[in-house]
């Protein structure tokens, strides 16, 4: 699970990245614009998996 997370978070990560310097949203692009159903559900497991990072965050400080 924490590797999905993980790779969800850099595929959002780019994915701003893209926004932010070329104003080109590549997940809208890959699935046919912002509204679409695809793109809302990408968008939305991005958000939970950057959720499910902040508890990996805390659990790596418990494993020294």
């Amino acid at each position: 699970m924490d590797k999905i997370a993980l790779t969800l978070l850099v595929i959002g990560g780019i994915n701003w990245g893209c926004v932010g310097l070329f104003q080109f949203d590549l997940v809208a692009f890959a699935s046919g614009g912002s509204a679409s159903l695809i793109s809302r559900i990408v968008y939305t497991l991005v958000g939970l998996s950057a959720v499910w990072c902040v508890s990996l965050l805390f659990r790596l400080g418990d494993s020294k």
